[in-house]
């Protein structure tokens, strides 16, 4: 039980987590009001891309709420910022590339004409994107640890 209580009470984690679902939750609540039947579905809360981007999010409040507990010149803050610029360059580069190829496989299944279920194109971020989920995470990080 101890257990618990101490992953409960840890703030880094608390922030990370906090931030990730603010991320979604917009990303969600955005989503459904483009959405011209505005119905709301929790399915929303597993797309990936979009504005903000949660990944950035995430690591953004866990880097921020290490650097404020741990210091900014520590090794552990180090290590989440290098953590943090690693996932943020996959949701752009990577997870940008993948989606340019399933725009690929896609039109491919069109001159097949194929009954095939086409590939989801917008799985990477634009730097808007991730810009505002950095912001969010830094935000809600200095929240949650500063409260």
């Amino acid at each position: 039980m101890e257990f618990l209580n101490e992953l409960f009470l840890n703030k880094a984690l608390l922030a990370a987590v906090v931030a990730w679902f603010v991320a979604q939750s917009m990303k969600a609540f955005l989503l459904t009001f483009r959405n011209k039947k505005r119905k709301f579905r929790v399915n929303l809360y597993s797309l990936p891309g979009g504005f903000p981007s949660s990944h950035s999010a995430t690591v953004s409040a866990l880097a921020t709420s290490v650097g404020i507990m741990a210091g900014f010149s520590s090794s552990i803050f180090a290590v989440a910022v290098i953590l943090a610029f690693f996932i943020i360059y996959d949701a752009k580069v990577i997870r940008g590339a993948a989606g340019k190829q399933a725009q690929s496989l896609n039109k491919l299944i069109d001159v097949l004409d194929e009954d095939i279920d086409k590939l989801r194109e917008i799985l990477g971020h634009s730097l808007v994107e991730i810009f505002g989920g950095i912001m969010i995470g830094i935000i809600v990080g200095m929240m949650v640890t500063l409260s």
